[in-house]
């Protein structure tokens, strides 16, 4: 079975391994595809902690510590909400890269949201960044865009971060020692 964003998973795990960085991804409307095209990847091991799939609007404030207070006045698909929640997943996971996502994959807008309005995030790896997508295609479509978006957000961030020297551990890098499965 091929994934959306397997291309993308590898660029962005052979950005990341020189770096020594860690990334944990926390997702809405993606369900758990990004983490699973970075799991696809051989190696993946070293530098992806983990993935948080958070559907429900509740669980990104109880489990990604996403403001309940802006969660209820602007919804969940916000641009302030998917830096909250790239931040979040990052500090839950104990990475030091955090990506995002949430959005309207369809078939019907929620709440001022239409369909294909998607916010990614990345926290960490000397800053953040956020965008927000204005998708068309079906609801498949939507979520394979957003996940190939993502993982480009995530290789520029790593190549960005990468070290001119030797290969080694970016100094402050939370990656533990040992113990990848």
């Amino acid at each position: 079975m091929t994934l959306p964003g397997e291309s993308e998973a590898r660029s962005a795990i052979a950005a990341l391994q020189p770096t020594g960085l860690t990334v944990a991804v926390a997702e809405s409307l993606t369900g758990g595809l990004v983490v699973g095209a970075l799991t696809t990847v051989p190696g993946a091991s070293a530098v992806v902690r983990g993935g948080v799939v958070a559907y429900a609007t509740d669980l990104k404030a109880s489990v990604l510590g996403v403001d309940a207070d802006l969660l209820a006045e602007r919804g969940p698909v916000d641009a302030e909400v998917a830096r909250q929640m790239a931040a979040g997943v990052a500090h839950a996971l104990g990475a030091d890269v955090g990506l995002a996502t949430t959005g309207v994959a369809g078939p019907d807008p929620q709440g001022a949201a239409p369909v294909g309005r998607v916010h990614i995030a990345l926290a960490g790896a000397g800053g953040g960044r956020s965008l927000v997508l204005d998708l068309d295609g079906s609801r498949e479509e939507i979520r394979a865009e957003t996940v190939r978006r993502v993982l480009v957000l995530l290789a520029q961030a790593a190549r960005a971060a990468a070290p001119s020297g030797p290969r080694g551990t970016v100094e402050g890098s939370r990656r533990p020692e040992g113990g990848h499965p």
